[in-house]
């Protein structure tokens, strides 16, 4: 009786282990829970080229969507495309709308404090634009003036941090997106717009008798992917392959599709 009462206490003490080990998620089954549905939800602004937007056709084309769809592909993954509002990206992602962000999103210490990113696999500035027959050279000469940027952007952040330049101003016009805000400069109804540079430099290529790009900029930045603390296996993994297409040459290529350079972190 003793025995088979030892045996019953064992075995109630087993199943209660393996019940917990098997109820308990682990933070790093991201990756594999994205492998089980053969889906990779990328959010972003489909008004950012030439990171990511929309072609004539209505497809979301861009840098980071080839970037993307070549990691998706070398994981064996669906790639999925999800606009999203900008401003509340951070929040779709946390609550699992979508599964990264990757969108030329800026990395800092505020978006740190609520999700990791990938390394750093582009480098950008924050430029200012004027129209070309514009007599401001300089941020001195934005005294006085009305100057157009993104909401919630890094642009946005980028102003706040140069109080100099922000407190100087006439107004600051927030848009919904790069594009307002260039029509708006094109149409002379601000005089300025603060962009990041992969932006600007598309703009301003395509209409090169239109607009100037100061030399003055508001700082260097670094894009990474965005994706939830909590997923570390996909982290890594998207880690391992951005590296694996610099040593390879395929980021290169996207990048000579759209900039005519190769602008990737090596």
């Amino acid at each position: 009786m003793k025995n088979k009462f030892k045996l019953l206490i064992v075995t109630m003490l087993a199943s209660i282990i393996l019940t917990a080990c098997g109820s308990t998620p682990s933070a790093d089954n991201s990756l594999k829970d994205i492998k089980g549905k053969k889906e990779l939800i990328i959010g972003l602004d489909d008004n950012f080229p030439p990171m990511g937007f929309r072609d004539k056709t209505g497809k979301i084309v861009g840098f980071d969507i080839d970037m993307a769809k070549e990691v998706g592909k070398r994981m064996g993954v669906k790639v999925t495309f999800k606009p999203v509002e900008w401003d509340g990206v951070i929040l779709s992602l946390n609550n699992k709308d979508i599964d990264a962000i990757w969108n030329g999103l800026t990395i800092t210490d505020k978006r740190k404090e609520q999700i990791v990113f990938s390394k750093a696999y582009l480098q950008n500035k924050q430029i200012i634009i004027v129209k070309n027959k514009s007599n401001i050279s300089s941020k001195i000469d934005l005294k006085d003036k009305t100057v157009g940027l993104q909401m919630g952007s890094s642009s946005e952040s980028a102003l706040s941090s140069d109080s100099k330049l922000s407190d100087s101003l006439k107004e600051v016009k927030k848009y919904s997106n790069n594009t307002e805000a260039l029509l708006d400069l094109n149409a002379s109804r601000i005089d300025a717009v603060i962009v990041d540079e992969v932006v600007g430099r598309y703009y301003t290529n395509l209409k090169p008798d239109d607009y100037k790009v100061l030399n003055e900029n508001l700082g260097v930045e670094d894009y990474g992917v965005g994706i939830r603390k909590t997923d570390a296996k996909l982290t890594a993994e998207i880690d391992k392959l951005l590296e694996e297409m610099k040593t390879d040459g395929t980021a290169n290529t996207i990048s000579q599709k759209w900039f005519g350079k190769d602008i990737i972190n090596k």
